[in-house]
């Protein structure tokens, strides 16, 4: 086994953000693809939550950690990779903030626009999985996606500010979690402000490979429920 083993779905948010970290960050892996694998009780045992991305490794205390910003975090703080996850406590609290945020604020609002058309499983309680009808369904799907604008400048006019990334010069794991979010909203064919696709673009160009191998992945599978 390698010394990190990360399990994983590819057509994911979460998933996407790991698989891009750990291919920027250099670090050993084996990368596990779990679909029609989960939810049994030998996967249960180790994410009682049922989650992925899963991390499984030597040093964490149950040997395993889920939740994407957990994992990177950790990864960083082991092994001293401080250019994604800065040393400095106001820069590291920018980069801690801009996650919770997103993950706070933003990603609710995206799960709801855009995975009806994804096709993934919505959260118990929102309109997607109630009695309503079509129409009051799809009303509020596009509610949400008119609700993305305000949260998404916050990261343009707030944590990037005229940097290139919210790390600063190079990206950050908030910047990973960041552009692999954003990813998933070409499903809806989203208008995205010219900076936005200009972040996007910046992020491919500076990872490389890191970037472009999972996220094609996510990208495939977009093209392929917009084809449906």
């Amino acid at each position: 086994m390698a010394a990190n083993t990360l399990s994983i779905l590819k057509p994911s948010v979460n998933n996407l953000t790991a698989r891009i970290f750990v291919r920027a960050a250099g670090l050993e892996f084996e990368e596990l693809d779990v679909w029609g694998k989960k939810s049994t009780p030998e996967f249960l045992a180790k994410d009682p939550a049922d989650l992925t991305p899963l991390l499984e490794e030597e040093g964490l205390p149950k040997g395993s950690i889920w939740e994407s910003c957990a994992i990177m975090a950790y990864l960083c703080n082991k092994h001293g990779l401080t250019q994604f996850y800065p040393e400095d406590p106001g820069e590291r609290a920018m980069v801690d903030s801009a996650m919770f945020y997103l993950i706070g604020t933003f990603y609710p609002l995206l799960a709801r626009a855009t995975y009806p058309t994804l096709g993934f499983p919505q959260y118990a309680g929102e309109v997607g999985t109630s009695d309503a009808d079509d129409e009051a369904k799809a009303k509020a799907a596009k509610d949400a996606e008119a609700a993305l604008a305000g949260p998404l400048e916050v990261f343009n006019t707030f944590y990037l500010d005229g940097r290139p990334f919210i790390g600063g010069d190079q990206p950050s794991i908030a910047d990973m979690r960041v552009a692999a979010t954003l990813e998933f909203l070409r499903a809806i064919d989203y208008d995205f402000p010219a900076w936005t696709e200009d972040y996007l673009t910046r992020m491919e160009e500076t990872l490389g490979e890191a970037y472009t191998e999972p996220v094609a992945d996510v990208r495939g599978y977009v093209e392929y429920v917009k084809s449906q």
